[in-house]
């Protein structure tokens, strides 16, 4: 039993066997199904067509799914620590709606049904578990958070002080009618939107518009330059070993034990 145990484990959570990667290819695909599943039957011809079919697939993917999640417990060393993980609270809501539908009956209910059926949404969020590049670019906003954080704060005090004197500027016959709409006129016009529901008709307002909309093409590629430069910076790792004590996973290539609770891990 501890050998099947280990193996299991060897499939489930790390992808450096053929079955490993086997397996996150079938749950990527059903994942995947059951996504588009969602969508279609927010479809009205489609839900009403096709109600069965639609009806039976998500029972057979949440079943899979269930089997997935209970295979995790029984496999880790430390259930709970995977039951109140990040991963785990995912797996757990992707199962959640269709049980939950079995219990709320009734017609009054189906606007409930239909709002927890929509949580199946989450399932899309499991798949940042099999994604190598979804890593990396996890890794590299974290990394950059400081620097986008005062980006937003230096863009923040822009379109306080660009909407402040808009206001001042055109007033209620542009449609200016407060600071906070004049806050979101420069919202859109800095990010390059334009909806047009507010537009400037002074010549000075009209001239702090286009300071505004050339200094927004600037803006934009900061952010941009920032992730980039981390995800250059960023040594990708090809190693997917899983810690079986603390379910940590950015190992090192040709690390033996786990860097965050020194635990052991599979070779």
């Amino acid at each position: 039993m501890k050998r099947i145990k280990e193996e299991l484990y060897e499939i489930i959570f790390e992808a450096d066997t053929w079955k490993g990667k086997l397996f996150d290819i079938v749950l990527l695909a059903v994942i995947l199904l059951s996504i588009a599943l969602v969508m279609l039957e927010s479809v009205q011809s489609v839900r009403e067509n096709y109600r069965e079919l639609l009806k039976i697939s998500e029972w057979v993917i949440t079943i899979v799914f269930t089997l997935e999640y209970f295979l995790r417990i029984a496999i880790i060393n430390k259930p709970l620590r995977y039951i109140f993980s990040f991963y785990g609270i995912i797996d757990f809501l992707a199962v959640l709606p269709t049980y939950l539908s079995l219990v709320i009956v009734g017609s009054h209910s189906l606007m409930i049904i239909r709002v927890l059926r929509l949580l199946r949404v989450f399932r899309i969020l499991k798949l940042t578990r099999y994604t190598q590049a979804g890593s990396t670019l996890a890794r590299a906003l974290w990394s950059s958070r400081a620097k986008i954080s005062v980006f937003i704060f230096f863009v923040s005090i822009i379109v306080i002080l660009v909407g402040t004197l808009m206001y001042l500027v055109e007033g209620d016959a542009g449609g200016f009618t407060s600071i906070p709409r004049s806050i979101y006129w420069a919202i859109v016009t800095l990010t390059t939107v334009g909806y047009g529901d507010i537009s400037p008709i002074t010549p000075l307002g009209q001239f702090l518009a286009s300071v505004l909309m050339i200094t927004g093409y600037a803006i934009i590629a900061v952010p941009t330059g920032i992730v980039t430069a981390e995800i250059i910076k960023t040594n990708p790792k090809s190693n997917t070993q899983v810690c079986p004590n603390c379910l940590y996973e950015s190992h090192d290539d040709d690390a033996v034990y786990c860097k965050k609770c020194g635990s052991k891990i599979n070779p």
